[in-house]
């Protein structure tokens, strides 16, 4: 039987709730959003002119100029991106956004298997075998470099400029040269939280921006204008922001909702890339009635696929497609490796559970380090984050870089109040040259050791987390919005609510409730499938289902449950999506 988890009813800000209820929101939609810390109806008007303009970034304006200038003078671009969603996504953009304002521009995403993370002097050396005769003059980093010290002074001695865009924190030793990040201590950009992708469209737009300048500048001394037609449109890019938008996982403030928000309009009316078309495709979504959980559960692991177990090329080529042929192709490719991704990952989640459970044997310990010489280098993160969910704990999982390697890559997942990233640099501060590299964020990181130091990380690990936190914030409870009428169960109201931009930091709304239990019964012997009721109103009755529940409940249950809709034959219901057993007394 699963075990009942505590809760809490999030607080709700009557005054917030009334100011959406009378700017026109439903009133349980509008509950949940005052009770996520929303202010006010004017944060969540999407319009695209609430955007910060690029000169709010650091460096923005300045990197616009100097990439603007670049494409004045014809000199050759190269990008390298990262082998994730957010990279695929931020990679796309920027070659699809520059080409678009004349750029001659390529990219290369790094092998992970070959060349690892970021800008590498290995991955430069390989780039000038390759194009021996086609060097860049510029090299423009997505998603990475921030730590790519090494890798930006080489291209440089080899008289390449470069341009860091990234997301992640900054590290002691910053490359030496221009970056664009909104996380410098530095940099006045409202949103600390834009994803790898977002800052590459802001470095489009500063680029945009000047080039429309330079050419008013022109054309007042009597030269031809650049662009004749008016400028290029950046708007149809935003499906992309969206998509590693919410596949990164980065938190969605109002900043990321509103770009988020605006991708999904564009993809629903069907101005998404061809790739992303065949996306949706083959993995059974529609266009019309794309959703941000469409994004992170479907579109999202289907691209990641391609950087966990071959090739991102693959990823970013079906994004920059536009003949529908190829994308369909790309795509299907994409699909067939997300199916092995998870078959890989299915065989090796029970191994990483069953570890777990043997170091949580130890009830003090505070972090737990997962390793077996058969694991993918490509799915310790989704161990790691499998085995965190469950432990509530954060985890680092490894896998051989090779079978003959002395080292280890690792993924690690955190929990709310265990800053990941910062635990690492304290364990390279304290034990200096045990991590060859890492790098990452507060609730995802990724680092390379040795091998044959894998206890001793472990032990490192470990007296870090002790010296972070406190016992108090492995206690996971599960926060909700409260309870919902009955009469309330209606499948317009689910459609407002799938409607909206959820994820992470700002999470779909939870309900609970004490239901009987009228009859259940366990589908491919994994998934619970139940018809209930509300103790407080039996007349009342729900589907229900439990995706990986327990075999049975009870005949009465507290539950949290999210509100859904099913369609079968053509007629769409309320189902209810259980989420948890719920302690009858809350935390």
């Amino acid at each position: 039987m699963t075990e009942p988890l505590p809760y809490r009813d999030r607080p709700l800000n009557d005054s917030v709730r009334d100011a959406l209820v009378s700017a026109g929101f439903h009133p349980t939609l509008a509950s949940c959003l005052a009770r996520r810390g929303v202010q006010g109806p004017e944060e969540l008007d999407a319009a695209l002119i609430h955007l910060p303009p690029p000169r709010s970034m650091r460096n923005a304006s300045e990197a616009g100029a100097a990439i603007g200038q670049a494409i004045l003078h014809e000199r050759r671009f190269l990008v390298v991106g990262d082998y994730d969603a957010d990279g695929a996504t931020a990679t796309a953009l920027v070659v699809r956004g520059l080409g678009r304002l004349g750029a001659d521009i390529r990219f290369l995403v790094p092998d992970r298997f070959r060349f690892g993370y970021g800008l590498t002097r290995p991955l430069l050396e390989f780039a000038t075998q390759q194009s021996a005769n086609h060097l860049p003059h510029w090299i423009i980093t997505v998603d990475n470099g921030i730590s790519s010290v090494e890798g930006v002074a080489f291209a440089r001695a080899m008289g390449i400029e470069v341009l860091v865009t990234d997301h992640h924190l900054p590290g002691r030793v910053l490359p030496d040269t221009l970056i664009l990040n909104p996380q410098m201590s530095d940099c006045a950009f409202p949103s600390k939280n834009l994803a790898g992708v977002g800052v590459a469209f802001y470095l489009v737009m500063a680029t945009r921006a000047w080039l429309i300048q330079q050419d008013g500048v022109e054309t007042a001394a009597g030269r031809p204008s650049r662009f004749p037609n008016g400028p290029p449109r950046l708007d149809d890019l935003l499906p992309l922001v969206a998509l590693g938008t919410v596949a990164d996982l980065v938190g969605l403030d109002a900043h990321n909702r509103r770009l988020v928000e605006q991708g999904l309009r564009r993809i629903r009316k069907g101005l998404a890339p061809e790739g992303m078309k065949a996306l949706f495709r083959v993995s059974g979504r529609t266009l019309e009635s794309a959703c941000s959980s469409d994004l992170g559960f479907q579109i999202g692991p289907r691209l990641n696929a391609a950087g966990r177990l071959a090739d991102m090329a693959i990823g970013i080529r079906c994004l920059l497609s536009d003949d529908p042929q190829e994308a369909q192709n790309l795509a299907e490719s994409l699909n067939a490796l997300n199916q092995e991704r998870r078959e890989r990952e299915a065989s090796a989640r029970d191994e990483a559970q069953e570890l777990a459970a043997e170091l949580q044997a130890d009830a003090t310990r505070y972090g737990l380090i997962l390793f077996k010489d058969t694991w993918h280098q490509g799915i310790v993160g989704l161990l790691a984050s499998r085995v965190k969910e469950r432990a509530y704990r954060p985890v680092i999982a490894f896998a051989p870089e090779s079978p003959q390697s002395p080292l280890l890559k690792g993924s690690g997942r955190s929990i709310p109040g265990v800053h990941l990233r910062d635990v690492l640099e304290r364990v390279d501060t304290q034990s200096p040259g045990l991590i060859r590299a890492f790098g990452g964020h507060a609730m995802a990181a990724g680092l390379t050791i040795e091998r044959s130091q894998l206890s001793q990380f472990s032990d490192r690990f470990e007296e870090a987390l002790r010296a972070f936190c406190s016992e108090d914030v492995f206690r996971s409870e599960l926060m909700t919005d409260g309870l919902l009428e009955p009469s309330q169960h209606q499948v317009q109201l689910a459609q407002q609510l799938a409607g909206q931009v959820w994820g992470q930091g700002f999470p779909p709304p939870v309900f609970r409730a004490v239901f009987r239990i009228r009859s259940q019964r366990l589908l491919k012997e994994k998934h619970l499938k139940l018809r209930v009721s509300p103790r407080s109103s039996p007349a009342h009755e729900f589907d229900a289902i439990w995706f990986n529940g327990p075999s049975s409940l009870p005949s009465h249950a507290h539950l949290a449950y999210e509100l859904s809709t099913n369609d079968w034959q053509g007629q769409e219901a309320v189902q209810l999506l259980i989420r948890g057993l719920l302690n009858p007394d809350g935390a």
